[in-house]
């Protein structure tokens, strides 16, 4: 079975709902370590995404800007 895509919103709702579970103090050693590895692929996977959006706004922002400067001219 294919993994669902997963977005941004979802991923930090996910986040969210670990650092719950983990702020409980509910949690055997074992589960605590289960949601600690999960989060942090979380937080990677977040980090990816928002590193790839700010490279496309990056080249959006810097394309706008030749074209203001060449209309300009």
């Amino acid at each position: 079975m294919a993994k669902k895509t997963e977005n941004f919103e979802s991923m930090m709702n996910k986040l969210e709902e670990i650092a719950a579970l983990m702020d409980s103090e509910q949690l055997s050693l074992e589960q605590s370590m289960k949601y600690y590895e999960e989060g942090v692929k979380l937080c990677n996977k977040l980090y990816k995404a928002l590193n790839e959006a700010e490279g496309k706004i990056k080249i959006l922002t810097d394309n706008k800007e030749e074209n203001f400067i060449l209309n300009e001219e």
